[in-house]
C-alpha cells in the first residue's frame, strides 16, 4: 500500500476517534448536568399539546406507514436519477440499461402497490 493511502486512512481513523470521544464526553455531561425531576405529566405521551383522552394508547392504521414508505422509495429514486442523467451523457451505453432495470424494478413496485390499493386514500 502506498504511503499516501496510509496518511489518508490515518486522518479518517483520527476523526473517528475524536468523534467517539466527543460523543462519550457529551453523554457524560448530560448524565451529570441534566435535571432529574420525574412527574406523572412527564410520563404521559405527548400529543400535540393535547392531553390524551380517554386512553393514552391508540391504534394507527397501517395505511399511513405504507404510504410513507412508498413516498420514501420514490423520493430516493429521484435522488438516484439526477446523478445518473449527468453520468449518462459522459458514459458507455451499459449505464442506460442499468438504469432501465432500476426503473423497471421501481415501476413494478408502484404497480404492485397500486394493485393492492396502497395508493388509495380512504
Amino acid at each position: 500500500m502506498p504511503q499516501a493511502y496510509a496518511v489518508n486512512y490515518t486522518v479518517v481513523v483520527l476523526a473517528a476517534i475524536v468523534g467517539a470521544i466527543a460523543i462519550a464526553v457529551l453523554f457524560a455531561l448530560n448524565a451529570l448536568l441534566a435535571p432529574r425531576r420525574s412527574s406523572p405529566v412527564k410520563a404521559d405521551p405527548y400529543e400535540c399539546g393535547i392531553p390524551p383522552a380517554p386512553f393514552s394508547w391508540s391504534q394507527i392504521h397501517i395505511r399511513y406507514y405504507v404510504f410513507a414508505i412508498l413516498f420514501l422509495v420514490f423520493d430516493v429514486e429521484a435522488v438516484f436519477l439526477f446523478p445518473w442523467a449527468v453520468v449518462f451523457l459522459q458514459s458507455a451505453p451499459a449505464v442506460f440499461y442499468e438504469m432501465v432495470v432500476f426503473i423497471a424494478i421501481l415501476l413494478f413496485g408502484v404497480l404492485y402497490g397500486w394493485r393492492k390499493g396502497a395508493l388509495q386514500w380512504q
